[in-house]
């Protein structure tokens, strides 16, 4: 069976806690499923399980971030028989410890990131790293504690370094609730019948083209990267992309994109070329799943970037 994960996360005293306690107040929400409620920190404000209007709620605290197994995630779910799951996660831990231990039938069916409007620039400033991690996949990020006046650029600018994905509330507090609407237009023409991707906007293009993949299929492309050849790419094919940098220096990976063409073989490694090709969106060898696909054009070898390794700023 499957079984519903809500995912709360961000940093200490952030108001995860308080939300969620509302939240299971709301018999729109909790109309009586059993509930697993999975506490990764202790903040300000303990969940008062006397307040639920259900007796439905079984809380579970989990304070070490090597306990996060799925052998103990399926027995405090199975022990409960609880039919869905609620975590308020710590924010010092890597969503990676949860996502790569989540029994196999936990599904994220929710994720939101909360944040104090008033700290979050620091945070950003001094854990950019655990900033961007919490960053890659909630679908709303709400800054608590706003208040009128607030430079809300800098805050709009730290959530879509990272995502565009992501709705960004600024709650005032009571039901004062703002959502952004500040416009964030990408720095190339998407509807160019050649879209040029300069050297500082590969990151961003990188970035859209995986989040919005389907609206790439059929169009033509034209950017510099450094080619990849192994054993692992089939021949006729051959990866193109740059090294790209998030957050900081250890958490640079190349971001590759397959590439057909027919003289594939005559390239080297590390070779910089400008390609010119036409995208779909199909399976491929290099990904062993369906992804973006370059029909090469045009392959002309050329020189490096001045700054090789890629960045959202």
């Amino acid at each position: 069976m499957e079984i519903p994960v809500y995912l709360f996360t961000g940093f200490l005293d952030a108001g995860k806690t308080t939300f969620i306690q509302g939240t299971l107040e709301d018999r729109r929400f909790n109309n009586g499923e059993r509930t697993l409620l999975l506490l990764c920190e202790e903040g300000e404000a303990e969940p008062d399980i006397e307040r639920y209007p259900f007796k439905n709620v079984f809380v579970e605290s989990v304070d070490d971030v090597s306990r996060l197994t799925p052998d103990l995630l399926t027995d405090l779910q199975k022990k409960h028989r609880a039919q869905r799951v609620m975590v308020e996660y710590n924010g010092m831990w890597l969503l990676s410890a949860l996502f790569e231990n989540m029994p196999k039938n936990w599904v994220i069916y929710q994720e939101i990131l909360f944040a104090d409007a008033n700290t979050f620039v620091a945070y950003n400033a001094n854990m950019r790293n655990l900033v961007v991690d919490k960053l890659g996949s909630p679908e709303l990020v709400v800054f608590n504690r706003a208040k009128k006046g607030l430079d809300k650029m800098a805050l709009h600018r730290i959530v879509r370094g990272v995502t565009r994905r992501a709705d960004i509330a600024y709650d005032y507090g009571g039901d004062d609730v703002e959502y952004d609407d500040i416009e964030d237009p990408l720095p190339f023409n998407k509807n160019a019948t050649v879209i040029e991707i300069k050297d500082s906007d590969f990151a961003l293009w990188y970035r859209d083209l995986s989040e919005e993949l389907d609206s790439y299929h059929g169009k033509t492309v034209t950017f510099k990267g450094e080619v990849v050849l192994d054993r692992t790419v089939p021949k006729g094919s051959f990866v193109i992309g740059r090294p790209l940098m998030t957050c900081c220096a250890d958490d640079i990976r190349f971001a590759g994109l397959a590439c057909d063409w027919a003289n594939a073989q005559s390239l080297v490694s590390r070779d910089w070329v400008l390609v010119t090709a036409k995208i779909r969106v199909d399976k491929h060898a290099c990904y062993g799943r369906v992804g973006p696909v370059l029909e090469a054009l045009s392959v002309v070898k050329t020189s490096a970037p001045e700054n090789e390794v890629a960045t959202f700023y």
